[in-house]
């Protein structure tokens, strides 16, 4: 089998994926091949029938299909080959990859490789919810498929779990389609989704509850109800046809999970350094893929943005990374995007990226060999972007250890030198 040989290829025509192709094309890149499983291209956004996606992409105002047509349509535009049912099963050093399609298996040798393989919900199975095993049980995926691509209706009245974004745009979906909710649940005192958002659901007469738990799922060969811990304790079951669980987003990492690439056990995605450049420099990775989960617009600003560092090192532009400090999240902080900084005096990426597992005030803080360099006072809730300007830390080859917390009354700073 002898190899093709390109000098990007990008895995994953999302909004992260199309956007590099696009940046790197206006970058004078010569060849950039995306290479897609699916039929069609254009990732999640094209699943989704609502608005708004774009504006500030294109200046308008589209539904989740017309921006991903729109961002094919550039891509095509720009140069950018699209490999359509083509599917990555191995990734080899220095950008060795392995792909099959009907034509059978291809050996593909790319000077850099961009991830941008985006994420997927936790299914039943990861959730832990017992009961029956009826038809209905799906995500939001799922249920957006059913609607805007196979033009079928799933059920009529689910029971939804979960209040983040995607959980109130199931809403508007259902409503389109003539669905209605029996109610929304989320196990949390609060929405995940920020204020006003989180009145929708009343304002579409779906209840809300809150501090509640799905338990069981009843039904023989469909779903027939739920059975769901209320905030006081009580258990009640709520007749409905099916069950829509949304959101609890995992990076799709198979990928990476399988290859020599390291992987963030907090993110459970790809280990970056302020490039974008993984733990093999011929990798690059961006979009959802490196944390869950951010919108399609800040994954195509993310791809454009990752790609344009991508070509510097094409260029020679950016050192190789000899030695790189690892950012060590404390206290409620479950992740930090990138992981790893190296001290090359080439700007990269604008911010580190943090989320925390639980609500806390306090004072978010960088430490640098366990004396604070930077600080700001707020209150941190789950699933919320928490941003670092790295400028602002004006980090160097001489720290040796690089701590974040958010320090508040039940936290304490590091000692100086004491290991995370």
């Amino acid at each position: 089998m002898k190899p093709e040989y390109v000098e990007v290829a990008i895995i994953g025509s999302g909004p992260a994926g199309l956007s590099a192709a696009i940046e790197l094309r206006r970058q004078g890149v010569k060849q950039v091949v995306v290479i897609e499983r699916e039929s069609l291209p254009g990732g999640v956004p094209r699943h989704c029938g609502h608005p708004p996606f774009g504006f500030r992409e294109y200046g308008r105002i589209y539904s989740g299909p017309d921006y991903a047509r729109r961002n094919v349509a550039e891509a095509v535009a720009a140069g950018v080959e699209l490999r359509l049912g083509h599917t990555v099963t191995h990734l080899g050093e220095s950008g060795q990859l392995r792909l099959v399609s009907s034509a059978g298996i291809i050996s593909l040798n790319a000077k850099r490789v961009l991830l941008a393989t985006g994420v997927r919900e936790n299914p039943r199975s990861a959730r832990l919810i017992g009961g029956d095993r009826p038809l209905g049980v799906i995500n939001t995926g799922a249920l957006q498929a059913y609607l805007y691509l196979h033009h079928l209706k799933p059920f009529e009245r689910p029971l939804i779990v979960g209040t983040e974004l995607v959980s109130l745009s199931s809403i508007l979906s259902c409503r389109r389609a003539g669905i209605q909710p029996v109610a929304m649940i989320e196990s949390n005192w609060r929405a995940t989704a920020r204020w006003p958002l989180s009145l929708f659901p009343r304002l579409c007469g779906v209840p809300l509850h809150y501090g509640a738990e799905l338990l069981e799922i009843h039904g023989t060969g469909r779903v027939e109800a739920a059975s769901v811990r209320l905030a006081n304790g009580q258990v009640q079951r709520l007749e409905c046809d099916g069950v829509l669980l949304t959101g609890n987003f995992l990076p799709e990492a198979s990928l990476v999970r399988q290859s020599h690439l390291l992987l963030d056990a907090n993110s459970q995605g790809p280990v970056i350094d302020q490039y974008g450049r993984c733990s093999d420099p011929a990798y690059f990775a961006a979009g959802n893929l490196l944390r869950p989960v951010e919108t399609a617009g800040w994954s195509y600003r993310e791809g454009a943005r990752i790609a344009r560092l991508l070509a510097k090192d094409l260029r020679g532009e950016i050192p190789a990374a000899h030695h790189t400090l690892t950012i060590n999240c404390r206290g409620p902080l479950k992740l930090c995007v990138p992981q790893r900084f190296a001290p090359t005096g080439v700007a990269g990426l604008e911010h580190l990226q943090l989320r925390v597992s639980k609500a806390c005030e306090g004072a978010l803080t960088v430490y640098a060999d366990g004396l604070p360099i930077w600080s700001k006072t707020l209150a941190c809730l789950p699933e919320r972007r928490l941003l670092i300007p790295i400028a602002a830390l004006k980090l160097n080859a001489r720290i040796q250890q690089l701590d974040v917390d958010v320090v508040g009354h039940a936290h304490t700073p590091p000692s100086q030198g004491e290991t995370p």
